[in-house]
């Protein structure tokens, strides 16, 4: 990262470049490191554009993120008074087949022309047979940039299903709008849209991409993208644009839709005020059409007005920490002015929570989640989910929408003991005290059982999650050691190795190497303030091992090895740079692809049932600590001693370690064990296990098949299990265990070998 006098020096250079005098608003490039603070175009020669309303920077030189070709936009910001702001994206482009692997073997940027009316510049790249020519226009005085790609199949074979468009993944900090009508749809089809555009946003930013040609979503909106055949000779064209504001409010975005599509439209306006009649100063007012929420605006001392399209909403109005008005119907009509005032807002109350364990007292790290009550739909207006502080272990204060809720509290999420739910009247202007009990039913660390969640971001890249909430979120799952791993970046370490010292226990540090063609964690890594030393662009699998071992790896996983950028199935698809390479050592199991599970666990089975000593990790990939959660599934892992992130590193490489969504296991023998015996012999594996949910069922596992199974009718919360077998060869056996929720945990091997007598005894 750039120091802070840098960043200035840089500032200043934008504004001696970029000067907005006499209201002209030419737009400009430049060529050198970006002057967007926080920018990650530092190269020479790499193209900056701008104008009074915004700034991107393209990488022409600079490696692009995830293994993508240069000729990107990596930076992108609203300019203010003539200064960028901070950069707001990690990678806001095309991909040409969703998020699967990217072979290139050129790119060209070429700027076509330089101002002061407008600037277009043309890169060309190649992804297999496809010629791909993407143009950026910026037009003085323009909020948008204007993005057009070509694509053209150059080779002999047709492509069919392809996933074509542009994304935009917000950096840093921020919350993103899903392309309405189809909110909470991760990938798939965009059946029900009842727009076409995305909005990356916090209070004083938005970036909107518009995607007229969308007819599929990936990545929850952020891959906004056509699904289309390319022939041989065929050319397709995708156009869309984006379109960056100085502002959370959407209405610059919606009269952007109206206006290109050419849409009939109307205004909505009106006043807003609390109960007793005051202004509200900074008013939202929300819009939803048949249900599905459509855009906000951010109002000014108690006035707003939007213009929408003709039709009938479904409007409130609301604010930071207050309460929100009852839903109102309102007709748009063409052309017409629809007035609706909102008159009942109520300012905020405010909660403390102290949450204790019930037999100890001591203080508890912990997750408190709303389940029903005011869930702000804006995230800047009020968060949906809290962790309890870093210094005040157990304590969480903060304001509150008047109302009545119904709370989740949690420490150790479902692995530990159960959640506490509260019901909660939150009056305005009144401080409500709340004290939480949690019953800490499981103590896995007392056994020697230490649990980490093994991938996980902070706010590097496109994670948004400060490390210091990273930190809150992981401590309130009831993670023994906390884990980072940004894309390419060790920027997190320092802080969190404070962080841990502070409370005693351990970080184990980590980088998400990340290739088009599949993703890497290696850890723990030395010392923080490494940066990465290959280009991911280009780099081949054992390049890439080689890096993380380089930076001090004990082990390297393969994160979610079968999704469609996934190194395994980059591996079958003929797109890994260097084929298969040996050199990993663990398979990730993800709870954001928990579809995979049966694949990387029969990937392993396979790998055992040869004798190969892959073991598992886990990890959830959670960017974002409000909307998911962080340890859903992570590694157990069994130290003898202290826990240190070597020593935890040293347990996962030799075997000694679960993968577990809830249910805990306690084995007699330990996984990763070797055991010998004699052609014949009984033996027994033993078994205690526990979940807070209780047991539902256990399997045992050897080649790659059930070989005994052991129900639990009453599903109980714990139970000793025992499994007598017969040495006859070599084998192996893991084990699987259900809880009375669904949730699994999978097991490492015990390896059995039989020796004959002489052999045994260490006779000749």
């Amino acid at each position: 990262m750039r120091t802070q006098l840098h960043v200035r020096l840089l500032c200043a250079l934008l504004a001696a470049t970029f000067p907005f005098a006499g209201g002209l608003a030419a737009v400009h490039v430049t060529t050198g490191p970006s002057p967007i603070p926080d920018g990650e175009a530092e190269s020479a020669g790499d193209l900056t554009v701008a104008n009074d309303k915004l700034a991107f920077s393209l990488a022409v030189e600079t490696r692009a993120p995830y293994g993508v070709p240069r000729g990107a936009i990596i930076d992108l910001a609203p300019v203010v008074d003539g200064r960028p702001q901070r950069d707001r994206v990690e990678f806001a482009d095309l991909i040409p087949n969703n998020w699967s692997a990217w072979p290139n073997t050129y790119q060209e940027v070429k700027v076509l022309e330089r101002g002061p009316q407008q600037v277009v510049i043309e890169a060309v790249r190649d992804w297999n047979q496809v010629r791909i020519t993407t143009t950026y226009r910026l037009r003085a005085g323009s909020d948008r940039i204007e993005l057009r790609t070509t694509m053209t199949n150059t080779g002999p074979t047709a492509l069919q299903g392809l996933l074509s468009g542009f994304t935009l993944w917000p950096s840093a900090a921020g919350s993103y709008f899903e392309v309405p009508g189809v909110a909470g749809l991760a990938e798939g089809p965009a059946k029900g849209a009842i727009s076409d555009r995305a909005t990356a946003y916090d209070t004083d930013w938005a970036i909107t991409l518009h995607a007229p040609y969308l007819n599929f979503i990936g990545s929850n909106s952020k891959d906004l993208l056509l699904q289309h055949d390319l022939a041989p000779g065929e050319s397709r064209n995708i156009e869309g644009w984006l379109q960056v504001t100085a502002s959370g409010d959407l209405a610059p975005a919606v009269a952007a839709e109206i206006e290109r599509k050419g849409l009939p439209a109307g205004h909505l306006r009106g006043k807003v005020t609390t109960r007793d009649g005051k202004p509200v100063a900074n008013p939202v007012v929300i819009v939803a059409r048949g249900g599905a929420p459509y855009a906000w605006t951010m109002g000014k001392d108690g006035r707003y007005d939007l213009q929408l399209p003709a039709g009938e909403y479904e409007v409130y109005a609301t604010a930071v920490a207050h309460s929100r008005s009852p839903v109102a119907t309102a007709q748009v009509t063409a052309n017409g002015v629809t007035t609706q005032d909102f008159g009942t807002l109520e300012p905020p109350g405010r909660v403390v929570f102290n949450v204790t364990d019930a037999a100890t007292k001591q203080p508890l790290d912990a997750r408190i989640a709303i389940r029903s009550g005011e869930k702000p739909l804006v995230e800047f207006l009020g968060r949906s989910v809290f962790f309890t502080e870093l210094e005040r272990k157990g304590h969480y204060d903060a304001p509150l929408a008047p109302g009545q809720y119904d709370l989740q509290v949690t420490s150790g999420g479902v692995f530990l003991g159960p959640a506490a739910a509260l019901r909660l009247d939150v009056t305005p202007g009144q401080t409500v005290h709340t004290p939480v009990t949690l019953s800490r039913l499981f103590d896995p660390p007392v056994s020697g059982w230490y649990s980490a969640d093994l991938h996980h971001h902070a706010d590097q890249a496109e994670g948004v999650t400060p490390p210091e909430h990273l930190a809150r979120s992981q401590f309130a799952a009831g993670l023994d050691l906390l884990f980072v791993s940004d894309h390419d970046s060790t920027a997190n370490h320092a802080y969190l190795e404070r962080v841990v010292g502070q409370r005693g226990t351990a970080l184990i540090p980590s980088m998400e190497i990340s290739p088009s063609w599949g993703h890497f964690n290696g850890w723990p890594l030395r010392p923080q303030g490494q940066q990465l030393a290959i280009d991911t662009t280009t780099a081949t699998v054992d390049e890439v091992l080689a890096e993380a071992r380089r930076q001090g790896a004990i082990v390297v996983q393969v994160n979610h090895p079968f999704i469609s950028y996934g190194y395994f199935s980059s591996v079958t698809n003929g797109m890994a740079p260097g084929g298969f390479y040996p050199g990993f050592d663990l398979l990730e199991i993800n709870s954001d692809k928990i579809d995979d599970d049966a694949k990387v666990t029969r990937a392993l089975w396979q790998y055992w049932n040869a004798g190969h000593r892959y073991y598992l990790s886990a990890g959830t990939d959670v960017h974002d600590v409000w909307n998911f959660e962080s340890g859903v599934v992570r590694l157990y892992a069994h130290i003898d001693g202290p826990p240190s992130a070597a020593a935890f590193a040293h347990a996962t490489k030799s075997g000694a370690a679960y993968a577990s969504y809830g249910p805990l296991i306690f084995p007699g023998v330990l996984f990763g064990s070797q055991l010998r015996f004699r052609p014949g012999s009984q033996f027994t594996l033993p078994f205690r296990l526990a979940a807070v949910a209780g047991l539902q069922q256990a399997r045992l596992i050897s080649g790659g098949q059930v070989v005994a199974t052991r129900d639990f009718a009453d599903s109980p919360r714990e139970a000793q299990i025992e499994f007598p077998l017969t040495a006859t060869g070599r084998a192996w056996y893991s084990i699987e265990v259900d809880d009375a929720a669904g949730r699994k945990a999978y097991s490492n091997p015990v390896w059995v070998e039989t020796v004959d007598f002489v052999q045994l005894d260490g006779k000749h």
